[in-house]
């Protein structure tokens, strides 16, 4: 019988491919033989982790064939998952985002948290390691709980996780998100494509992409070849709109480049002046609760 592949969303972060690892975990305790893959390469964030445990990173897969049994997690879109999704055998979703229009009735800031729940209602000893990563993907989601996708329910899980875990959350945390920041090996087009998610915006074919840095204005002196390669980006997909966060995980603000014909929806959105295609957006660091809702809310 072939392994149920469990993955995450392309342009992996740390909440989807801890999250598939863990689940495949959960799955192999309960009697399923399941293996964790992933969608493409590890940012310095989940590498970090995964150096940290000293343990191997899941298998790369580019699609799946025809019937394939296959577990979701951190996502729900067809768009955003693996190629051949649409004919594969789907076991399982598990998720904290918002499914087919759905609210769930106590939203959640990350997989994790969701995954330490089912561990918990199947009776399913939670190991050290698989404690450490799902710790980290809470730490990486709430951006070390200062997001306002972070709930009273994550920081619950996360306390109880660290029972476990038994590291310095804030230590850990800061040294792993910092790990993240460093982007001087790659390209503008890997950087745009690092935590980028295509999404329609009222009638607006859309990409919101993220980057965290320590230093928004060392961010910026890239800021030519970002548009190059964004512009590059708007003509191959055809986008109306393509969102650029520069996102400052220690005093919480962001930088954003928009462009596109519609990049305008940007100002309206957030009662700013694009000035040469950026603007600096005080407080916004959740591409969940205060950038897709809010220009979904004035498109």
């Amino acid at each position: 019988m072939n392994k149920v592949l469990v993955f995450g969303h392309k342009s992996p972060d740390t909440d989807t491919v801890t999250s598939a690892v863990v689940m495949a975990n959960l799955e192999n305790k309960l009697g399923i033989d399941a293996k964790a893959c992933v969608l493409g390469k590890l940012n310095k964030e989940t590498k970090y982790v995964f150096d940290y445990l000293k343990i191997d990173e899941p298998e790369f897969i580019q699609k799946v064939d025809e019937g394939q049994a296959v577990i979701l997690v951190d996502h729900n879109e067809f768009a955003q998952s693996v190629d051949g999704i649409e004919n594969a055998k789907i076991k399982k979703v598990v998720d904290h985002h918002r499914i087919c229009g759905l609210k769930t009735a106590e939203p959640v800031g990350c997989t994790a948290t969701v995954l330490y729940k089912m561990y918990k209602e199947n009776n399913v000893e939670i190991e050290k390691n698989i404690a450490i990563l799902m710790l980290s993907a809470i730490i990486s989601d709430t951006l070390l709980f200062k997001s306002p996708t972070c709930t009273k329910e994550d920081i619950k899980v996360a306390e109880e996780l660290n029972k476990i875990a038994n590291i310095n959350i804030q230590e850990y945390g800061l040294d792993m998100l910092k790990a993240g920041t460093d982007v001087s090996d790659l390209s503008a087009d890997e950087l745009i494509g690092l935590d980028a998610k295509e999404v329609t915006i009222g009638n607006y074919k859309t990409i919101i992409a993220q980057v965290n840095t320590a230093s928004i204005p060392d961010m910026l002196k890239r800021k030519e070849e970002l548009e190059i390669s964004i512009n590059k980006k708007i003509e191959e997909k055809g986008l109306d709109l393509f969102f650029l966060a520069i996102t400052d995980i220690i005093n919480s603000n962001s930088q954003v480049i928009a462009l596109g014909k519609d990049a305008k929806l940007v100002e309206k959105s957030y009662n700013v002046t694009l000035e040469e295609n950026t603007a600096f957006l005080p407080g916004i660091v959740s591409r969940k609760k205060q950038i897709i809702p809010v220009l979904t809310q004035n498109a």
